[in-house]
């Protein structure tokens, strides 16, 4: 990351909830700060292929949020891959102050974004102060692979995060497929650190990796050193 690279936020569940109104503050007001707008850019990618009535769910979530924090609400129905060569989302994205990726399937995320204008867009104005937050299947898109938790499986990520690999809603998923879990950590072929974000719990970085929430961020393989 550049000096002047925006903050980034790995969230493990809550995207656009009140438990998440302080961080979601704190990351638009840290890229207003260096002369982002006041815009909250919603991405509801990792829902796409679960119909018309989740997706209005994720978009009056975010809007509800948007309007507790005070910002601009934009809401980019990015579903397919055709929509990430779209100029008018592309154009959407300019000078965003917060551009949040919420929950569903990383690897469409993954699928719908790689190699695209719309993400080289997304990458460029987090690169110049804008604040990237993703939560769940963002968070896990992000990263070099994407671990498949209630499936046995691991695809590529977007590889933003190439050292990273995220398990997010870690309290819930150990609870509910402990061999799953344990099956992620002691992968052969891993090389990247593993970290188990609890719910309503956020791992973000500014100057350094911070924690938020009310959980817990565990690192289950490799090293990460971050502030609780």
């Amino acid at each position: 990351m550049n000096d002047k690279t925006g903050a980034i936020a790995l969230v493990g569940s809550g995207e656009y909830l009140p438990q998440m109104q302080e961080l979601e503050t704190k990351l638009l007001h840290r890229a207003i700060s260096v002369g982002k707008n006041n815009s909250y850019v919603q991405i509801p990618t990792g829902a796409g292929k679960e119909g018309a009535d989740s997706l209005e769910y994720w978009r009056k979530r975010g809007e509800d949020q948007a309007l507790r924090i005070g910002s601009e609400c934009i809401y980019l129905p990015i579903i397919n891959r055709d929509d990430a060569f779209k100029p008018e989302f592309i154009s959407r994205i300019k000078g965003a102050g917060l551009i949040y990726f919420s929950g569903g399937d990383p690897s469409h995320i993954a699928e719908v974004f790689r190699n695209t204008p719309l993400w080289d867009a997304i990458i460029e104005e987090w690169e110049s102060g804008s604040s990237l937050a993703g939560c769940s299947a963002g968070a896990m898109a992000f990263c070099g692979k994407i671990i498949g938790i209630r499936r046995s499986h691991v695809t590529e990520g977007l590889n933003l995060l190439p050292e990273l690999e995220v398990i997010p809603h870690y309290d819930k998923f150990l609870g509910w497929l402990p061999d799953r879990v344990a099956a992620a950590v002691i992968r052969e072929d891993a090389d990247t650190t593993l970290l188990g974000i609890d719910e309503d719990t956020a791992l973000y970085y500014t100057d350094t990796w911070r924690k938020f929430g009310r959980g817990k961020v565990h690192v289950l393989r490799g090293a990460l050193d971050f502030e609780n």
